[in-house]
C-alpha cells in the first residue's frame, strides 16, 4: 500500500487506499420476482469473512456493500467480519431496493425519506455498528425533486452522527451534481473501466472533488479472465446468466460477448506489462485515470483478494501505456 497514495472522499476527511473492496458478490444467492439471479452464485460465509480480513492485513480498508446485496447477507457477512475492527474500517452501504429477506427476492424500490431512515435503521444493526461512513442512494435514476429531499435528510443523518458522509450511486452526471450540492456529499459512485470510461463523471469529480468509487472495475469479471479462457459460462444463481439491459458484456446464458472478448485481447498484452495480471492492469488503468478513482472489485475468496491488492505495488500505468490502450481500442 505504501507505493500508492491515499484518498479523502471529498471534502469528510474520511481516507481511504486507492483500492476498496465491492461485496455485492458475497452476498450469495437472490433474486427478482420473476426469478432471475441478481448476485453472483453461491458463497461461502467463511471463505468470505477469511477475504475482508486479509484484505485488512493487506492494507484495504474500504469497503463497499448495499442492503440489496442477498438481501441484507452482505452486511451481515461483512458486520461479522470487521468485528472488533470497527475502528480501521471504512464501510460504505446503499438503499433505496425494497427485499424480503425470507426469500431473498428484491420485490421493489422506495425513495420515501420514511423509508431511507429505516433502512438505516436497519443497516446499521446487520453491519453491528453505530454509524456508516459513506451513505449511498442505490437508486440510479431517482427523480430529481426527491433526490434533493434525500439529500437533505442525509445531512440530518450526519448531524445525528448516523453517518459521516453520503453519495450517489449513478451514472449520471446531472444527478450527482445535484447531490453535491450538500456539504457532506463525498463522493459519487460509478462504473468506470478500460472498457467503459466515464469522462464527464470523471470531470465532475475534479471540479467538485469527489471521490470516484468506480463500480465494475473490472467489467462484471471480463477484465479478470485469464488468456486463452475460451467463452466459458457464468455458474447457476449468477447474474451474468440472464443479463439485464445494462450488462452489456455477456450474452445470455453467461457467456461473454465475442465483441467486448475481442477488445479486452486487443488491450491484453499491455494491461499484463511489467508483470501484472489482467485484472491488476485495469485496476491500474483507473489509476492513472484520474487521481480521484477508487475501484472497488467484487470478491468471493482469499486469493481473489490477494490478487486485486497486489496492483498496488505496481500503481498506475504510465502515460504511454494510457495511449497505447486508446488507439487500440480506437481501431
Amino acid at each position: 500500500m505504501e507505493s500508492m497514495e491515499s484518498r479523502t472522499l471529498g471534502h469528510s476527511g474520511i481516507t481511504v487506499g486507492a483500492l476498496g473492496f465491492g461485496c455485492w458478490a458475497i452476498g450469495g444467492e437472490w433474486q427478482d420476482t420473476a426469478g432471475n439471479p441478481l448476485g453472483w452464485g453461491a458463497v461461502d460465509d467463511e471463505e468470505s469473512v477469511a477475504a475482508i480480513r486479509r484484505a485488512i492485513e493487506l492494507g484495504v480498508t474500504f469497503f463497499d456493500t448495499a442492503d440489496a446485496y442477498g438481501t441484507g447477507h452482505s452486511e451481515r457477512v461483512l458486520g461479522r467480519a470487521v468485528r472488533g475492527r470497527r475502528d480501521e474500517v471504512v464501510i460504505a452501504t446503499k438503499w433505496g431496493n425494497v427485499c424480503d429477506e425470507a426469500t431473498r427476492t428484491r420485490t421493489g424500490a422506495d425513495d420515501t425519506p420514511a423509508y431511507a431512515r429505516r433502512a438505516l435503521t436497519a443497516s446499521l444493526r446487520r453491519l453491528d455498528t453505530d454509524h456508516i461512513d459513506l451513505y449511498q442512494l442505490h437508486l440510479s435514476d431517482a427523480a430529481l425533486d426527491r433526490a434533493a429531499e434525500l439529500r437533505d435528510l442525509c445531512e440530518e443523518f450526519v448531524r445525528e452522527g448516523l453517518i459521516r458522509a453520503y453519495a450517489w450511486s449513478t451514472d449520471d452526471p446531472e444527478r450527482a451534481a445535484l447531490f453535491a450540492e450538500g456539504a457532506h456529499c463525498a463522493a459519487v459512485q460509478h462504473a468506470c473501466n478500460v472498457l467503459q470510461d466515464a469522462p464527464e463523471m470523471l470531470a465532475l469529480c475534479a471540479e467538485r472533488d469527489l471521490a470516484s468509487v468506480n463500480r465494475s472495475p473490472l467489467a462484471m469479471g471480463l477484465l479478470a479472465r485469464r488468456s486463452g479462457g475460451g467463452a466459458q459460462a457464468a455458474g447457476a444463481g449468477d447474474i451474468r446468466t440472464v443479463p439485464p439491459a445494462w450488462l452489456r458484456w455477456f450474452g445470455a446464458g453467461g457467456v461473454p460477448s465475442p465483441e467486448w472478448a475481442a477488445r479486452v485481447e486487443s488491450v491484453r498484452d499491455v494491461l499484463t506489462s511489467d508483470g501484472r495480471t489482467l485484472a491488476q492492469g485495469a485496476l491500474a488503468w483507473l489509476w492513472a485515470r484520474s487521481p480521484h478513482t477508487v475501484p472497488i472489485p467484487g470478491f468471493r475468496s482469499v486469493a481473489q483478494v490477494e490478487e486485486n491488492a497486489g496492483a498496488l505495488a505496481y500503481g498506475p500505468l504510465r502515460d504511454s501505456q494510457m495511449k497505447e490502450i486508446r488507439d487500440l481500442l480506437a481501431a
